[in-house]
Order: structure tokens, then sequence, then C-alpha cells
């Protein structure tokens, strides 16, 4: 999950630049409370789900199908497919063949053979979605530095929570409820200047 890892999180904001737009991010405050809602009620915990049930080598091409069927708006289906797809290449370039799936997936099906407890793999998905989305953030609100570092510090209880539910949980347990942010993501396909792909 390192940024040197090429999947090109980095080009994704997943919604939140459309959120930033119409003014409903502009502090390190209400950052938090949309991440902590992403997280919790969102993609965040139905990816950590996906996850779990990839790790335990449950059906991957179901879960495909299943993350797929989850993306709220084209640009999140085309943000999980095209993570996926970049990781699975990176993976099979260094040693670990996988195929191109959804990103939590393709994640979930490289990461079995690590022999990592599932919390532990969760987590650090999580950490780097969240860091993602601060990074994003930090140039587009603008925050500084420090101060995205404190947003994304608050939120590690909270993936920590997510990681551990999830781990146990299966696919019937995914649900998702963050209107705010399915529609922030359908909105940003319309936007006349963008910086992020999503």
């Amino acid at each position: 999950m390192s940024p040197a890892f090429p999947v090109g999180s980095f080009a994704y904001s997943h919604g939140l630049e459309q959120a930033v737009a119409a003014g409903e991010v502009t502090t390190s405050d209400a950052l938090a409370a949309w991440l902590g809602d992403v997280l919790t009620l969102g993609a965040g915990r139905a990816d950590a789900i996906l996850l779990a049930c990839a790790l335990r080598a449950e059906d991957a091409a179901s879960l495909a199908a299943t993350a797929r069927a989850l993306a709220a708006s084209r640009e999140r289906w085309d943000e999980t497919i095209a993570q996926g797809r970049a990781f699975a290449e990176a993976a099979t370039a260094t040693g670990t063949p996988v195929d191109p799936l959804p990103f939590p997936v393709a994640v979930g099906v490289a990461a079995r053979g690590l022999g990592l407890p599932a919390e532990q793999v969760i987590g650090v998905y999580l950490h780097a979605f969240a860091s993602n989305l601060v990074s994003a953030a930090v140039r587009f609100v603008p925050l500084g530095q420090a101060e995205g570092q404190r947003v994304l510090s608050g939120l590690h209880a909270m993936i920590e929570t997510v990681a551990s539910e999830a781990a146990g949980q299966g696919a019937d347990d995914i649900a998702s409820f963050v209107p705010r942010g399915d529609l922030a993501a359908m909105r940003h396909e319309t936007m006349d200047v963008r910086i992020f792909r999503t």
C-alpha cells in the first residue's frame, strides 16, 4: 500500500473534489467528518469487507461482481477497476500473480499468502485510502501538511475499528449509506474543470 506502488491512487478524490468545490468540505473538521462517514458508512467499510472475504479465499469472481455493483457512480466504478487493474499488473510484475479485479478484491487475493492477520491488512488498506484522500484535500481545500496529518491521525482509531469489525464479516454484511458522498461523486462527472479523475 506504499504510495510508490504504481496504482495511481493520487489521481482519485472519491468525489471529494466536488464536495470541496461545492463548499461542503472547507476545513479540517469538515474533512474529518466527511472521511469518517466514508470510512464507517460507505466505500471504506464496504471495501474492507470485500478485502476480508478475498483474504478468506472466497470466490474472487463473485466478490468482483459485488464490488462493481456497489459502485454508486460511473467514476467510482472506474476508480475501483482502474486501481485494481494497476495493482494486479504491479503485483504480477513483482512475483505475485493477480488477475485484474476491483481494487479491494485484488489486494485481498494478493495478500492471502502473506500470513498476516486480516485486521492488519485491512487496516493498512484503509489507512492508504484515507491518506490518499487527505492528500487530495491538502492540495485542493487547501490545508497545510500538518493539518492534514492531524486529520489522518484522528482517523486511526476509526480505521482500526472498521478493520477489526470487517475482518469477521461477509458480503451479506455490506451496507452503504453516504448519500452526500455518492452525490458528490456523481456531480464530479459533470464538473467543467477538475484536477482529479473522480
